[in-house]
């Protein structure tokens, strides 16, 4: 490990010495060390008797969902998904996001190799909090949200990849396959500075490929279980889209750089509060369901902002993978040729996309 230490430092070295945020690189070198530190070989750990059956189930539930990634859906077969870590907290990592406050565009936060993306990731709940409150006065609204795993994009392969993780390997089938399908979407393919594009592409691999998994491998219980739980989860994001067309409609208003009026701040608390209230009508249809209470007590432009990032493109690809045959090699080559284009000319096929698959 500490050789491991040491080449990642000398790797971050030109760029920690060019920068004057060294502590903060120097936490996520150190954050993800642990990690790798944490994690054991999955065989290893179906051999110990020490080690609680449950567990075992369910690595050799992950060990099933991985050989389906990298048979079925033509997802890269490597060193990521063979261990497992108990990180003994309840995140992997805690997100920062920002925006202003009268507005949906995120802040964002340039980095070496991976380059601007819009959020800040830290390993410590603490930091991550810290940072938002100074975000918060400078003016900004800040919102931190848990992450139960996260890519290395497949650079650290060699060093022995991302590994399965406490944060996750309990949710329920469906979500496990998703969770892994995604993660090892962003090792097919990342395009620098395009936070929605690579996220939505994630988002549109996992879904396709869950419903695949399901259809073929899930019993009946993790098919209701997951059809609960997915039904939930669109009925939250449909009303955080309704929400963030009612907000952008009254930032619009505000010409750039003129002042916020007292009708728009009353217009902005009356749509959050009609947020709440419809949240709470849904919380109540689905028998008290609480996963999304504390997401929605918290929620600000930049909490709803970050979703979107999760959705916008979404049925571009969807429609791109039915336009492919749904051939998955077919499709990853497509969404590589959109990776090609200008930012802004991507988005538009993939838009134009939905449109066309739509109306066919």
């Amino acid at each position: 490990m500490r050789t491991l230490r040491n080449v990642l430092l000398l790797t971050l070295i030109p760029w920690l010495a060019s920068c004057a945020d060294t502590g903060y690189y120097l936490q996520s070198i150190g954050g993800h060390l642990q990690m790798m530190k944490a994690a054991r070989p999955i065989a290893q750990l179906l051999a110990d008797e020490r080690v609680a059956p449950t567990l075992k189930q369910r690595l050799l539930l992950a060990q099933r969902i991985r050989a389906f990634a990298v048979t079925d859906l033509q997802l890269p077969d490597n060193a990521s998904y063979q261990r497992y870590a108990d990180l003994q907290r309840r995140s992997a990592v805690w997100n920062v996001v920002a925006t202003p406050e009268f507005s949906l565009t995120l802040k964002t936060w340039c980095f070496p190799v991976a380059g601007c993306v819009s959020y800040r990731g830290y390993f410590n709940e603490a930091e991550a909090r810290a940072e938002a409150l100074a975000l918060e006065r400078d003016g900004l609204e800040a919102s931190v949200y848990g992450v139960p795993a996260y890519s290395t994009l497949g650079w650290l392969n060699w060093a022995g990849g991302d590994p399965l993780l406490n944060t996750f390997i309990h949710y329920p089938e469906g979500e496990l396959a998703r969770m892994i399908f995604h993660e090892l979407a962003h090792q097919v393919l990342y395009v620098k500075d395009d936070t929605v594009f690579n996220e939505s592409f994630a988002t549109a691999v996992e879904r396709l490929g869950g419903q695949r998994w399901l259809a073929l491998h899930g019993s009946a219980m993790a098919r209701k279980e997951y059809a609960e739980f997915d039904a939930r989860r669109r009925q939250i994001r449909a009303l955080s889209r309704v929400t963030r067309t009612r907000l952008a409609d009254i930032y619009k208003i505000n010409k750039p750089l003129a002042p916020v009026t007292a009708g728009q701040v009353a217009m902005k608390k009356e749509v959050m509060k009609d947020f709440h209230d419809d949240y709470a009508r849904l919380r109540t249809s689905w028998g008290g369901y609480a996963g999304y209470d504390a997401w929605v007590a918290g929620a600000t432009n930049a909490a709803l902002a970050a979703w979107a990032a999760y959705d916008e493109l979404v049925p571009g690809f969807e429609a791109l993978f039915e336009r492919q045959g749904r051939d998955w090699q077919r499709f990853y080559d497509a969404v590589r040729q959109l990776a090609q284009m200008p930012k802004a000319q991507r988005t538009r096929v993939l838009q134009q996309t939905t449109t066309e698959h739509l109306s066919g």
